[in-house]
């Protein structure tokens, strides 16, 4: 219990803001009652197995705001708050009494605290809210305070009157001459702590008056204190634009074109003029940083015409010709004419007409921080999650989402040249980013099992399925088949760890893309995903880190680098550069554009060594012809920032479809919940459905203990509609499609499928 042999009294006593013990709490019917060290701050009863623990791992927290406390007998304590109760028991009844006072007291603060908050909320300014709740917070605490004050001098009035009395008792009684003078100036000290008791709750609340008189005064300074940083911030973007503009001048002024070029080195931020020789070069020049295993390199965009005359004049390490860029016939010229909602195949059928949008996201607040801050360090699959911070999307409809580009890769079927097919994947692989950026919700962790199939063979061309194939660690296959010409599959593991300020996400495995007709093999791996701003602020989300994607075929190459976020840097945010070479190590196209925008590429005609930087790498300056847009983003959907910024492919990921299979995603019922905002029904789902899988887990766990018993072999799961197999490219382990899920969806048998919603 809280106090005696169970760990000497609790920390502090009731009345405090923190209150600690240690209590026995009940676990299950194997176990019983359970020694754990509990501690009760700002409305929240939180416990850890040791006092340790609480450094690193909170086992259990427990709202006391819309809790209900109850007691069974002298020493038990029930806490009970929606679906969670907690059975506790004390040593002693005097313990148990104890903590009952501390929590029905923290039970009381933490009311008022949410009323107030709830009094405060109006039409004002997030920033407003701020900084009213800056001003406010420590009136609150004082008032708070003074109350506790009160509530204390209340009791000590009514002891105090309490004790005159029998004080005025046994002065009526006959007793000796010196007992009656000692029991008059007991009576009197009592009298005089009660009139002193009310001094200083008189004081208290003078002082409160004070600083609620002078909260105008902070409120007025830190307002103008706010107006002047928002002033300046404007004064500085106003710079920067103005800075660009004269540098974006001065590149386009005819007379600096044939003496000087403008070099922009974005690596420092700074810019210097250096003389050239006269070249027919065009006054637009544009330099990109280096990849960190590559050499540094520079571009300048060139006109073709003059370029004839001279090329012959040029030397480097590789060129090429320009009338191999055809402006009129190239795939290149109609990679961005087609859209999402055009078809662009005869063999296809029209479009079956989707839904546009779905219901608006509603507006509930919950605290990420007060569920996250006991789980620094964690797999963040493993921290229970409410839904109020979910997307109404699985993981596997996300990875499904890759798609959204898919005519990318239809394009890419057309190249002749493998080079040139090379810059279709890479701004394929780039495109698959493009959603994430408003797209801070974390989708729903899929049940073991689970599935989920697009189907999408007679409109667009290609059919898709995923299955959860493990659920510790998460891992996920997907295998895409198109009409079209490609087969593309991966088997993803999602591994992410939660840091403290950030959240850093590590999609694991390769990505596989095959074309029909050439046999070309594609394979690369995605970049890291960093959600900023968990403690407090905006949550943004950034892409980082660089891609190598490899033609097993023909051994071309393309190096891709994400350009981590800096507020100091001049680059472009969200800026993806890279250079397509062939087996030779000859570099063919400039790879340039942002992850969230549209990615472009320059066909380079010929290339030198430039000078060394100051890092002491050599800088290799590409001479290059106007860039081509490979791809572009659709634009959002009308009203996407109350529909989780959905796009036009995403609202219909989750559409209810016949025919599929009981295991798929578009059926599991907390994500259709939550879809149509009714999400406190939906946590009562996810959590029985987790609890279910928990309890397919622990069967076959004991299972693989019998087998091991036994002398046999365990295999575990087995998934579904995939096989396991070593990659022969990689030599790693994966998920591949083995065949059967198309023909059993025809046939409409389902018997192998487990019951897991």
């Amino acid at each position: 219990g809280g106090g005696g042999p169970a760990g000497g009294p609790p920390a502090a006593p009731p009345g405090s803001d923190t209150y600690k013990g240690w209590l026995f709490k009940w676990t299950n019917y194997l176990k019983g009652y359970q020694r754990r060290w509990f501690v009760l701050s700002n409305g929240l009863l939180s416990y850890y197995r040791t006092q340790a623990e609480m450094a690193h791992t909170c086992r259990g927290t427990i709202n006391l705001s819309t809790a209900h406390i109850d007691t069974e007998d002298s020493c038990n304590i029930v806490l009970s708050n929606g679906g969670r109760t907690y059975h506790l028991k004390a040593n002693s009844e005097v313990e148990r009494q104890r903590w009952v006072t501390a929590l029905e007291l923290a039970k009381a603060k933490a009311i008022r605290m949410r009323n107030n908050q709830s009094d405060d909320s109006g039409d004002e300014e997030p920033a407003s809210q701020s900084d009213k709740s800056e001003l406010h917070g420590p009136l609150k605490t004082l008032s708070s305070k003074l109350e506790d004050l009160s509530t204390c001098n209340e009791l000590i009035a009514k002891h105090g009157a309490a004790l005159q009395r029998s004080l005025s008792e046994l002065e009526n009684l006959r007793l000796p001459a010196d007992s009656g003078e000692k029991i008059k100036a007991v009576n009197e000290r009592a009298t005089l702590f009660r009139i002193t008791s009310n001094a200083m709750i008189n004081a208290c609340r003078d002082f409160l008056d004070l600083a609620e008189s002078h909260s105008r005064k902070w409120q007025r300074l830190l307002q103008h204190e706010r107006e002047q940083r928002i002033r300046l911030e404007e004064t500085i973007e106003q710079l920067a634009k103005q800075h660009n503009s004269l540098e974006r001048a001065c590149r386009g002024a005819p007379g600096l074109a044939s003496g000087t070029a403008s070099i922009s080195s974005a690596a420092k931020g700074s810019v210097q003029s250096a003389k050239g020789e006269a070249s027919d070069e065009d006054e637009e020049t544009e330099y990109f940083d280096a990849m960190e295993d590559a050499p540094a390199f520079i571009t300048v965009t060139a006109d073709p015409k003059h370029h004839r005359r001279s090329g012959s004049n040029l030397s480097g390490a590789s060129e090429g010709h320009p009338e191999d860029w055809n402006l009129e016939d190239s795939v290149f010229e109609s990679s961005n004419q087609s859209s999402y909602n055009e078809s662009t195949g005869k063999d296809l059928l029209p479009r079956k007409r989707r839904r546009s949008r779905i219901p608006d996201k509603p507006n509930y607040s919950l605290n990420l921080w007060s569920i996250m801050k006991n789980c620094i360090g964690k797999e963040l699959s493993k921290i229970p999650m409410p839904v109020n911070f979910n997307e109404p999307l699985s993981m596997l409809q996300r990875l499904t989402e890759d798609l959204e580009y898919h005519e990318l890769l239809d394009k890419a079927v057309k190249c002749e040249s493998s080079t040139e097919q090379m810059c279709f994947v890479a701004a394929f692989s780039v495109s698959s980013y493009s959603t994430t950026v408003h797209r801070t919700a974390k989708p729903f962790n899929p049940l073991l099992g689970e599935t989920y199939e697009l189907d999408r063979l007679e409109e667009l061309g290609f059919r898709s399925l995923c299955e959860q194939v493990s659920h510790h660690p998460p891992a996920a296959a997907h295998h895409v088949y198109s009409r079209r010409g490609w087969t593309l599959w991966q088997d993803i593991t999602i591994s992410s760890k939660f840091r403290g300020k950030y959240l850093s996400i590590m999609p694991l495995g390769a990505i596989h893309l095959e074309f029909h007709s050439s046999g070309n093999h594609y394979v690369w791996r995605k970049v890291t995903s960093t959600v900023h701003n968990i403690i407090v602020g905006k949550l943004w989300i950034d892409q980082s880190g660089e891609i190598e994607i490899v033609n097993h075929k023909s051994k071309d190459k393309c190096q891709l680098k994400f350009t981590p976020y800096s507020y100091f840097s001049r680059d472009v945010p969200r800026k993806v550069t890279g250079v397509v070479s062939d087996a030779d190590g000859k570099a063919h196209y400039v790879m340039s554009g942002t992850w969230d925008e549209k990615m472009e590429c320059s066909k380079i005609i010929h290339s030198s060594h430039g000078s060394t930087s100051t890092e002491g790498k050599q800088k290799t300056v590409y001479q290059t012809l106007s860039p081509k847009v490979l791809w572009r983003k659709y634009p959002l959907p009308e009203n996407a920032e109350n529909m989780y910024f959905f796009s036009e492919l995403a609202l219909t990921l989750n559409e209810p479809e016949e025919r599929v299979a009981p295991t798929d995603s578009r059926l599991r019922p907390d994500q259709r919940l939550m879809e149509s905002g009714r999400w406190d029904e939906a946590n009562v789902e996810k959590q029985r459905l987790e609890e279910k899988q928990r309890a397919v887990r622990r069967r076959r766990e004991a299972e693989a203990v019998e087998a091991l018993e036994e002398g046999k072999d365990y295999e575990g799961y087995i998934p579904l509609w995939f096989e396991r197999k070593v990659d022969a490219l990689t030599g790693e382990l994966i998920c591949v499609y083995k065949g059967g899920y198309w023909e059993a969806k025809e046939r409409q048998d389902w018997s192998v499928c487990p019951d897991i919603f």
